[in-house]
């Protein structure tokens, strides 16, 4: 399969290693059995991700423990 290139101002081409990757865990994220779609959101591997994230973002922001991280829905 020949990948296309994009110079736009959007998003871009992904490395095949990472699309590998992303595949996988769509099928069988963690070794769980099931996709991180196909998984409750109030599950433990669920929960894990979602506080990761907030702690990942408040990191990369300098954030204190006193803000909140809100994932919100929207363009």
């Amino acid at each position: 399969m020949t990948y296309a290139y994009n110079f736009n101002a959007g998003p871009g081409a992904l490395p095949p290693e990472v699309l590998q990757e992303a595949q996988e865990e769509l099928r069988n994220f963690h070794g769980i059995g099931a996709s991180i779609l196909e998984i409750s959101h109030r599950s433990k591997p669920y929960e894990a991700i979602h506080n990761e994230a907030q702690q990942r973002i408040k990191e990369l922001l300098t954030l204190s423990s006193d803000y909140a991280v809100l994932f919100l829905p929207g363009g």
